[in-house]
């Protein structure tokens, strides 16, 4: 297996001479790689990233990633836009077939209508060629378990905005955005 780096974390599994009891990956992300999360994923900074994978042969022909990523971040403060250290803690446990696999189909009912559970689990994903990229993989749990509004415990609210229009007091009526539409229309 090699490492390569396209902008973001790859780490590319040949799935289709998978051994039978797995693989196990283990992803440090180095320097390059930690800038390269920083500037995709519009952090301050990624201090650590690791990523532990167990990648298993599901059913068939699918494939069972489960694991966990744990990563240290610096992100900006929704409020106040001062640095907040952050930890990501994630636990991945997902499927994958092939494109042309019967267990990529959705399920259909008698009438031909999708039948979705939301408390059941969830449709493998599919996958094509005969590699999973693990890295894009635990990027993406990496991704979906950072906070997107941080705030600072101690930040308040901005205070609201008040808005004032001209200086004759506060009955005075805002310009009406389409006042010039009427004398337009009267034109024509």
């Amino acid at each position: 297996m090699t490492r390569k780096m396209d902008g973001a974390l790859s780490f590319p599994v040949q799935v289709k001479r998978l051994p039978q009891k797995g693989l196990t990956i283990k992803i440090e992300a180095d320097a390059k790689e930690r800038d390269a999360l920083r500037d995709f994923h519009e952090l301050e900074e990624v201090k650590s990233f690791k990523a532990n994978l167990q990648i298993i042969p599901w059913k068939k022909d699918g494939i069972r990633v489960k694991g966990s990523v744990k990563a240290d971040i610096v992100q900006s403060c929704v409020v106040t836009l001062e640095p907040i250290d952050a930890r990501v803690d994630a636990e991945i446990d997902s499927l994958f077939v092939p494109q042309d696999s019967r267990l990529a189909k959705l399920p259909l009912d008698d009438n031909g209508e999708l039948i979705i559970n939301a408390d059941g689990p969830d449709i493998p994903e599919t996958f094509s060629g005969d590699s999973l990229d693990a890295g894009a993989i635990a990027e993406e749990f990496f991704e979906l378990a950072i906070d997107p509004y941080p705030r600072k415990p101690e930040a308040e609210a901005a205070p609201p905005v008040e808005v004032t229009f001209g200086t004759d007091g506060p009955d005075e009526k805002p310009v009406n955005p389409f006042a010039g539409l009427k004398d337009w229309k009267q034109k024509t």
